[in-house]
């Protein structure tokens, strides 16, 4: 897959039309400007998710009420889409070639893998930064199971729900029950689902892992079960409906659910060691590098093409010597999109790059 062009309207400060290079596309400017602005379009379009906000209303540039990212993706020789996001409040509206489309066909158009401070929360942050990793990994190549994972946090908050009533209300131990039976039914059903599809993703991580890409150490991967040490873990189900009745009583004094998938782990170790606790800054970096990778690597073995990759103040993240490793690597494989305010970088990296300098949110090519 190629985006070959990127038009942009009332999208935060950045406005008008790029047509973009086929491999490394610098996108350079002074702060403030607008250059990473440009890369979240990006991910949106391809993801319909924003790297930097949860609420897409916060991205409609003060005063508009409509903002639209529309991208020429081409996917052969022979096929073009057009892609449209249009943001009206929370709202997406999202087209193919003008025709809308639900978020699940919209998904499998276009993909981008994204690499910034803030991803960089899957190897530093909490557990739930290291399960939306895996789910993304895992939408990327089944975009269906965005579904699932929809329908599984329903479940939860409507669990949470009643659970919280059931407590307000001093509902007996045995109404409780018998009110969480269906939601609990759901529950287990929902939550084997995914705890297969993440179990099988970290195989296929672990398959292309580059454990020593930028140093001495060995990253490992290893999903975590929060029902380890509890029972039979090869039948994740009747474990997890088992535990589930057993913790009827623990769930009624906390008010929430305390078993299913969301409190599962991605156990991210170098030489052993917890990365998170006693890994430096550096290794932290190139361990969600090599992460990264390896995801780009598995959306390869399923599509035969590579995503997107977008590094967001590459310059800020790694040192020159471990850039200029990553975009050999990435050289011929992947349409890469880097930001910087640096021209030592553009210098360095920008022979047979197509670059664009950012000036109060529009883009020129230089």
């Amino acid at each position: 897959m190629l985006l070959e062009s990127l038009e942009v309207r009332n999208f935060r400060n950045i406005e008008g039309k790029i047509l973009c290079g086929e491999n490394l596309n610098i996108i350079f400017g002074e702060n403030g400007q607008g250059k990473t602005n440009w890369l979240e379009a990006i991910y949106l379009l391809a993801t319909t998710k924003s790297f930097k906000t949860a609420r897409l209303s916060e991205s409609i540039k003060f005063g508009e009420e409509l903002a639209i990212i529309k991208g020429t993706v081409k996917q052969s020789a022979e096929i073009h889409r057009v892609l449209q996001v249009a943001l009206e409040g929370n709202t997406k509206i999202l087209t193919v070639n003008n025709k809308k489309e639900p978020v699940t066909r919209f998904l499998g158009e276009l993909h981008a893998i994204v690499f910034n401070s803030d991803e960089l929360e899957i190897v530093r942050g909490t557990p739930e930064a290291r399960r939306k990793f895996l789910d993304g990994g895992i939408v990327s190549i089944y975009p269906p199971f965005v579904q699932t994972l929809s329908d599984y946090n329903r479940v939860i908050k409507q669990k949470n729900s009643l659970l919280q009533s059931a407590q307000d209300n001093g509902f007996s131990l045995e109404k409780t029950a018998e009110l969480l039976e269906p939601w609990n039914e759901q529950l287990v059903n929902l939550a084997t689902r995914i705890h297969k599809a993440r179990l099988r993703f970290v195989e296929r991580l672990n398959g292309v892992l580059e454990k020593k890409l930028f140093g001495r150490e060995e990253i490992s991967i290893r999903y975590v079960s929060s029902l380890e040490g509890k029972g039979d873990m090869s039948d994740y189900a009747a474990l997890l409906a088992e535990r589930l009745n057993l913790r009827v009583q623990a769930e009624l004094v906390a008010g929430h659910a305390l078993l299913g998938t969301h409190r599962d782990e991605l156990e991210i170790n170098f030489d052993g060691r917890d990365l998170r606790k006693y890994g430096s800054s550096g290794q932290q970096r190139s361990a969600l590098l090599i992460l990264q990778l390896a995801n780009l690597s598995v959306f390869y073995e399923q599509h035969n093409e590579y995503p997107l990759f977008l590094l967001d103040d590459i310059d800020a993240e790694l040192d020159y010597g471990r850039i200029g490793q990553l975009l050999e690597f990435l050289h011929g494989k992947t349409q890469t999109f880097v930001t910087t305010s640096k021209e030592s970088f553009t210098e360095k990296f920008g022979a047979g790059a197509k670059i664009f300098t950012i000036e109060n949110g529009r883009a020129k090519i230089s």
